[in-house]
């Protein structure tokens, strides 16, 4: 993680420079602005993947000399289907409308919205998904 740290410094080290001479030559506030929060996202970033590298073990991708089968090994916990996310999308996409049809169309869509939010934040305790 050391390298991802120092490559995201550099970055912001890079927003910084291009922030400076955008704003000196265009005198355009706007994307001045946007490249000041760029350098400050990327900054951020860095600084945490720079701290956190210091206190976890060394990683494969730190090792000059590492194989790729070094860093092999268990990816993660992936979720199986859900069809929670269908609902949320149908009662965002109804609010959605609801903005530009009518305000009477909350009156649907936030039942499906809570109902997908609440089926989808409990998943894993009830049905067949309840032991992972």
């Amino acid at each position: 993680m050391k390298i991802q740290g120092k490559m995201f410094v550099w970055l912001s080290v890079f927003f910084l420079a291009v922030a400076v001479v955008y704003g000196l030559w265009s005198k355009e506030p706007v994307g001045t602005t946007a490249l000041v929060l760029a350098f400050g996202l990327s900054i951020m970033i860095g600084f945490y993947l720079g701290f956190t590298a210091r206190r976890v073990d060394v990683g494969a991708q730190d090792n000059k000399e590492a194989d790729v089968a070094d860093d092999a090994g268990e990816v993660g916990f992936f979720s199986p289907h859900s069809w929670q996310p269908l609902a949320l999308a149908v009662g965002g996409a109804l609010a959605f409308m609801g903005v530009a049809i009518g305000w009477w169309l909350m009156y649907f869509s936030a039942p499906i919205l809570l109902v997908g939010l609440w089926g989808w934040v409990f998943e894993y305790y009830r049905g067949e998904n309840r032991t992972q």
